[in-house]
């Protein structure tokens, strides 16, 4: 491992049993904690993880909001969540200036908008088993060290079947291999695409959001370059079971991480933004191009909205 990156996980690594709930509850004071949940088509497991947190908010103060930023789901997500107390938005409503886009980066970045927390949790909406130091895990360090300002999540992925994609293998086949070559003080980093992380709004306000899938990679390097190494943390939160994607899913997710990497490493190389692969109808080989990411989304403080949003008070 590259030396500085050693150093930086010996230092701003810890395990979610490092933060306890009331750790981190007392070390609240007066900041102010949203949770979103970037959600497409998933009614199957949304309640129950936002039932979890209504728990943390309603029993311990802890959070302050739970929100969910539907994007177009076609079956109950945006019903379900509401009943188990979410407040829900679709994200077409938001900025409806801006056309709206399709992935999470689009989901991510228009819940600073609606949001209201100082700190800003995001989790996925297709854990099957959620945990509530999913959310104490990543608050500690914000909590804790001011001069943390985004936490990354790691866990184990279990494999539910035999024929489930392998965990983790966009991670160990692009965005490992990628990191390691052009940012090797991030080879400290477990897993740089976890869905789970938080940031302070501080921080996530001023970066660009990437599309799609490389939201995650795009805000994890924006990060170290503008605020250093030492403003980001992570934290083991054990083990997370979601769904599965199938391969071409995962080809598509390491397309995105590929144009994020090299949009911050060449920014002026000319990339093309299609991906194709091929598929067999009946007896013919079919090209099948998809678009890769979609346009990044600037800072949200250059919003004029968002702008206008902060000058009444609405942080």
């Amino acid at each position: 491992m590259h030396p500085t990156a050693a150093s930086w996980f010996d230092r701003h690594t810890s395990s979610w049993r490092d933060w306890t709930l009331d750790r981190v509850v007392r070390h609240k004071g007066t900041a102010t904690v949203s949770v979103v949940l970037p959600t497409l088509d998933d009614e199957q497991t949304v309640g129950e993880i936002v039932g979890g947190v209504r728990i943390l908010a309603d029993q311990t103060g802890l959070v302050d909001e739970v929100i969910v930023i539907d994007a177009g789901s076609q079956d109950a997500t945006a019903k379900v969540a509401a009943e188990a107390g979410a407040t829900v938005y679709h994200h077409g409503d938001i900025l409806p200036g801006q056309d709206p886009q399709p992935g999470r980066g689009d989901a991510q970045w228009k819940a600073l908008m609606v949001a209201r927390g100082d700190l800003i949790v995001y989790v996925d909406a297709d854990l099957t088993e959620f945990r509530s130091y999913f959310v104490t895990g990543l608050l500690g360090p914000l909590l804790t060290e001011p001069d943390i300002s985004l936490v990354k999540a790691f866990y184990d992925r279990p494999r539910l079947d035999v024929s489930a994609a392998e965990p983790g293998r966009v991670t160990e086949l692009m965005a490992r291999p990628l990191l390691n070559v052009y940012f090797p003080e991030l080879a400290g980093v477990v897993q740089p695409l976890a869905g789970e992380y938080a940031g302070r709004r501080s921080l996530l306000e001023t970066l660009p959001f990437a599309g799609g899938y490389g939201v995650e990679t795009g805000l994890l390097l924006d990060t170290v370059l503008d605020a250093g190494l030492d403003a980001v943390a992570q934290v083991d939160l054990g083990q997370r079971a979601h769904g599965r994607h199938d391969t071409a899913a995962q080809g598509e997710m390491a397309a995105s991480v590929l144009h994020t990497v090299l949009e911050r490493v060449h920014p002026n190389d000319p990339r093309w933004e299609t991906l194709t692969r091929f598929e067999r109808v009946k007896d013919t080989i079919t090209a099948v191009d998809r678009p890769v990411g979609g346009p990044q989304r600037p800072p949200m403080n250059t919003i004029p909205e968002y702008a206008e949003r902060s000058s009444h008070g609405v942080s």
